[in-house]
């Protein structure tokens, strides 16, 4: 081998490195992290900053690497084939080129290069932005040749405009996480709760007209003194005649300090009532109440009457879970009897419940609670001992007031891939 051979070879295997260079490089801005790389700039990374810039190019920086990576193994291919004819002659030369460059190109120009750039692709990016950089001037008229390509051709192909990332990819993205490891259970739960709080309405989450715990407007001190000490509510809303007519809300504050103990009427301390629709969205609603510096709205059904009512802890309980205080009797809305036995407080979500039970949406309802499923799936007022079965679910009434049901217990019966399991 002379001098020659020895800086054909060496010339070739600077191209096989710099298509590997390429190919790394495009794997890495392909998948890298852009959140992590903000967070670094941030923080006074200067070459993530810089990095980051180089992404938001992306059309560009591709253009160039597909270019760089094209030259480089049309170089390494044609100096092989004219290096393996001199070698071999001209039958046999052209054949070994192509099979010893197909296989070194894909194994250290392609697969290699680009499996080491996806294990920490943000690091490798770094790295390789200075170089892209000077390589993207070079390569100037080239990319805006492409540009103007790429322009003509969104023009023939409308391209889709939508979001980047929706909401349910957003989701998985959470899932994923808590399952890697890089978020906890909580911070998981949190993150859901506050990407799925804006579809959530009024309805959603109201204290139904029924159990609303008030008191009338000309009613004694002693009876509204009774009224707060037995709910352990710090708020009420007063009402004129009937429910159906709430004139305002009273603070357990206001009502001992002016009316019970300085005997001013309770007309003084009545504070207006914010009144909703029911499909209200709950974020307008929270914007709402911090607006008016209200924590409790009245949602008006269709003709005008009291529907139900939404707190401030309502909307802060969509978020962060249940808070219970001193005052607050705990219920377990899902209490798990056995294997596959389940007791549950009829008040509950309905779409809880069927996520509890794996389940999607019973599309020929439109009930929100549980106690309005059962009643429409019976057809009557549910009576003890009613029951009925929906998919592989025993649903059986086991608690009633004159009006609704209030505790069902249901049974999971084992379907035939439970049982292959």
């Amino acid at each position: 081998m002379d001098s020659s051979d020895s800086i054909i070879i060496l010339v070739m295997i600077a191209l096989v490195t710099m298509s590997a260079y390429f190919s790394a490089t495009e794997t890495a801005f392909s998948s890298l992290n852009r959140i992590r790389l903000k967070n670094m700039a941030e923080n006074g990374n200067k070459r993530a900053a810089s990095t980051l810039k180089l992404s938001e190019r992306f059309d560009r920086l591709l253009s160039t690497i597909l270019v760089g990576n094209n030259i480089v193994n049309i170089a390494v291919t044609s100096i092989a084939t004219v290096y393996f004819t001199k070698l071999l002659g001209d039958a046999a030369g052209p054949t070994v080129a192509t099979a010893v460059i197909t296989v070194l190109v894909l194994i250290f120009g392609e697969i290699s290069p680009k499996s080491l750039a996806k294990e920490s692709p943000e690091k490798f990016a770094m790295f390789s932005a200075p170089i892209m950089k000077v390589l993207m001037w070079v390569l100037t008229p080239v990319n805006f040749l492409f540009s103007l390509w790429k322009k003509l051709l969104n023009k023939i192909i409308r391209s889709d405009n939508s979001p980047s990332i929706t909401e349910e990819e957003l989701l998985t993205i959470v899932e994923e996480a808590k399952e890697d490891g890089g978020i906890d259970e909580s911070d998981s739960e949190l993150i859901r709760s506050a990407i799925e709080f804006h579809d959530l309405q009024a309805v959603d989450i109201f204290t139904p007209r029924v159990d609303i715990e008030a008191v009338q407007q000309d009613a004694d001190r002693d009876a509204i003194a009774a009224k707060f000490s037995q709910t352990g509510f710090s708020r009420l809303p007063v009402y004129d005649e009937t429910i159906d007519d709430i004139v305002g809300i009273i603070h357990l504050k206001d009502f001992y300090v002016k009316v019970y103990h300085q005997g001013h009427p309770l007309s003084e301390i009545i504070k207006p009532a914010v009144f909703i629709t029911r499909s209200m969205k709950i974020k307008d609603l929270l914007r709402l109440l911090q607006k008016e510096k209200a924590h409790m709205a009245v949602i008006a059904d269709e003709y005008g009457g009291t529907q139900g009512i939404v707190t401030m802890e309502d909307i802060l309980e969509e978020l962060v879970g249940d808070i219970w205080d001193e005052h607050d009797e705990v219920v377990e809305e899902f209490e798990k009897l056995g294997d596959n036995t389940y007791r549950i407080v009829c008040s509950a979500n309905l779409d809880e419940m069927f996520e509890l039970f794996d389940k999607k949406a019973d599309e020929e309802t439109d009930m929100t609670t549980v106690s309005g499923w059962v009643m429409e799936r019976l057809g009557k007022i549910p009576d003890e001992g009613d029951s009925f079965a929906w998919e592989n679910l025993s649903v059986t009434v086991t608690k009633t007031d004159a009006r609704r049901v209030l505790e069902i217990e249901v049974v999971i019966t084992p379907t035939e891939k439970d049982n292959e399991e």
